[in-house]
C-alpha cells in the first residue's frame, strides 16, 4: 500500500485567508515549502497528520476543520468524487466513495448497514494513533456537505462518534445538528438508512461511463497488490470492538478455512496472534491517547477478557503500563511534539 496522501492546492490559500501564517505551520510541522509547490502535492500519512497539528497549534479557531470541509470538499477536480457526485442515489455515491477512497491515500471508508441506520466508518490503514480533531472535522463536514449537494436537501447524519475527548460540543451541534458521542471506539459517520436511496440530482450516466472503467482496473491492480496479512489486519480492525474474533470466524470472512489462512500467513512469515497484537496494540495506542475510556473499557473493547491480561500485552508491547503510557501521551509536552 502507497502512503501517499493527496494535499489539495488550494489548502494554503485558505489556511492564509483564516490569518494564519502558513510558513510557521510548515516550520512547526517540520515540513519544507517545496514539497508543497509541485502540480500535485503529496505527503505521508505521518507528514499530513503533522500539517495538521501544527495547524491546531497555530489557530485558536475551533470551527476551521468544519468551514474547509464544506469548502474543499467535495473536490470537483477528483475523479472519486466526482463518481460519487454522479451517481444515481446517496447510497451508490457514498459505496463508490468507499470503494475508491483507498486509490487517493491509505484511508479506508466501510459502510455497514444495520437497525435502521447506515454507519461510515472512517480509518487511517497506516497511521500510528488517530488522526488530528481538525481532520475528522473536515472528513465529517466535507461528506455531510456531498450528501447535501448531491441530494439538493438539507439532510443531517443521525449521529457522530469521535475518538476523542469531549469538546467543542456546542459547535459541533450547531453544525452538523445531531447526537454526538466522544470517547468512541471508532470515528463513524451515521445516517437513517432511508437516505440511501435519496436521489442524486446531477446524476451523469455518461461521465460514469467514462470515470468507472478505469477506477475499476486501479481497485483490480490494488487488490492484486494487497496480502493475506493486510486483509486479516482489515477483517480484524473491522471486528473487534468487545468481543475476540475466533479464528474461524474471521478466516470464513477471508473466504477459507483457518487452517489454509494459518498456512499463507505462515508463508509470509507472520502468524494470526501476530497480526491481531499489531490491531489490539494499534487501537490500544488510539483509546487511550486520545479518549477519557477507562482501563478496563479499553481491555474489553480490544477483546481482553480480564484487564490484567490487556496490561500485560501492553507491557509487552510498550514496555510500560496502560496507565503510565497514557501519562506520557496526554502530556502537554507530548501533544506538542506530536
Amino acid at each position: 500500500m502507497t502512503d501517499l496522501v493527496p494535499i489539495p492546492l488550494d489548502l494554503f490559500d485558505h489556511l492564509g485567508r483564516a490569518g494564519l501564517d502558513v510558513g510557521a505551520i510548515l516550520r512547526r510541522a517540520k515540513l519544507p515549502r517545496s514539497r508543497f509547490s509541485v502540480p500535485k502535492p503529496q505527503g505521508t500519512t505521518a507528514e499530513f497528520f503533522a500539517l495538521w497539528r501544527a495547524v491546531e497549534e497555530e489557530s485558536d479557531d475551533p470551527g476551521l476543520g468544519l468551514r474547509i470541509g464544506v469548502a474543499v470538499l467535495p473536490d470537483q477536480d477528483n475523479v472519486v468524487s466526482l463518481a460519487a457526485m454522479h451517481s444515481a442515489t446517496l447510497g451508490e455515491g457514498l459505496r463508490k466513495l468507499a470503494r475508491y477512497k483507498r486509490l487517493m491515500c491509505p484511508e479506508r471508508i466501510s459502510i455497514d448497514v444495520e437497525d435502521g441506520e447506515a454507519r461510515l466508518r472512517f480509518e487511517w490503514l497506516l497511521a500510528d494513533g488517530a488522526p488530528p480533531r481538525l481532520v475528522t472535522d473536515i472528513i465529517f463536514a466535507g461528506i455531510t456537505n456531498l450528501a447535501q449537494r448531491g441530494t439538493k436537501t438539507s439532510l443531517r447524519p443521525n449521529r457522530l462518534e469521535f475518538i476523542r475527548r469531549r469538546g467543542n460540543e456546542a459547535m459541533l451541534r450547531r453544525h452538523f445538528r445531531c447526537a454526538l458521542r466522544f470517547d468512541a471506539p471508532r470515528d463513524l459517520l451515521v445516517f437513517d438508512e432511508a437516505a440511501l436511496a435519496l436521489p442524486m440530482i446531477d446524476r451523469n450516466a455518461q461521465l460514469l461511463a467514462v470515470l468507472l472503467p478505469g477506477l475499476e482496473q486501479a481497485v483490480e491492480k490494488d487488490g492484486r497488490a494487497r496480502t493475506l496479512a493486510d486483509d486479516l489486519r482489515m477483517a480484524l480492525s473491522d471486528s473487534i470492538c468487545g468481543d475476540r474474533p475466533a479464528v474461524a470466524k474471521v478466516a470464513r470472512s477471508l473466504g477459507m478455512s483457518a487452517r489454509t489462512m494459518q498456512r499463507r500467513l505462515a508463508e509470509l512469515g507472520t502468524t494470526y496472534q501476530e497480526v491481531l497484537d499489531q490491531v489490539r496494540r494499534r487501537s490500544a495506542r488510539e483509546l487511550l491517547a486520545n479518549t477519557d475510556l477507562g482501563i478496563g473499557e479499553v481491555a474489553f473493547l480490544l477483546g481482553f477478557e480480564e484487564v490484567n491480561s490487556f496490561t500485560r500485552a501492553f507491557q509487552g508491547w510498550e514496555r510500560t503500563t496502560p496507565a503510565r503510557w497514557r501519562a506520557r501521551a496526554t502530556a502537554p509536552s507530548a501533544r506538542s511534539l506530536s
